[in-house]
């Protein structure tokens, strides 16, 4: 396979960012504009993959000529339980009802990959679900967690690093899911379209 000329992450989150660095593929940070909001309508799998697929084209079309010998990754990771889809909080009281909603209790993590290959004009779409407990937390402690600022660019209002994993007692599933980017699905993405990371691929 051909190595292409760009490869894009449509996004600015230091921790999708890290994951990807560690394969060291040269990419570049072209981070989307499009409005996350969640539709509670829609099965949680379909708000996923429908924003990553949002995120990933709206970062396309910006490309121009360039499109076609490039490669855009986007993610959107969201929690939930009990029926309800949560992203991120936007003020104190907002992370504090979503940490008392999860606190002491299993949740599912996912999150919603796409990639667009311009080279080959193909788009997938999938996501990735991870089980997580978080321990029991009295209100107290709730309050010291979101003093750290830590929740309040995390879907669920925590992160599984961090603070955060002073909480998480136990996960079931793919860990890089809940920091926000699934490597394992990621790659088996990748294969489909004919790149590899174990082997530089990309």
């Amino acid at each position: 396979m051909t190595k292409l000329k760009r490869v894009i992450l449509a996004s600015s989150s230091p921790r999708r960012i890290e994951l990807l660095k560690q394969f060291g593929i040269e990419f570049e940070i072209i981070p989307s504009n499009v409005d996350e909001s969640i539709d509670q309508s829609l099965s949680v799998e379909e708000n996923v993959m429908q924003l990553a697929k949002k995120k990933a084209q709206e970062v396309f079309n910006k490309l121009g000529e360039d499109s076609k010998q490039s490669l855009v990754i986007a993610a959107d990771t969201v929690v939930y339980i009990e029926g309800l889809i949560l992203g991120k909080p936007s003020n104190e009281d907002e992370a504090f009802w979503m940490l008392r909603k999860i606190n002491g209790k299993w949740h599912s993590v996912y999150t919603g990959v796409c990639i667009i290959d311009g080279e080959w004009e193909r788009i997938l779409a999938e996501y990735e679900k991870t089980n997580v407990y978080i321990k029991h937390m009295t209100d107290e402690e709730i309050l010291r967690y979101i003093s750290t600022k830590e929740p309040f660019d995390k879907a669920g209002a925590y992160a599984i690093q961090g603070f955060g994993s002073l909480i998480v007692e136990r996960i079931e599933g793919c860990f890089y899911n809940v920091v926000g980017l699934p490597l394992y699905r990621l790659n088996i993405m990748l294969q489909k379209l004919g790149y590899d990371l174990m082997k530089g691929e990309l």
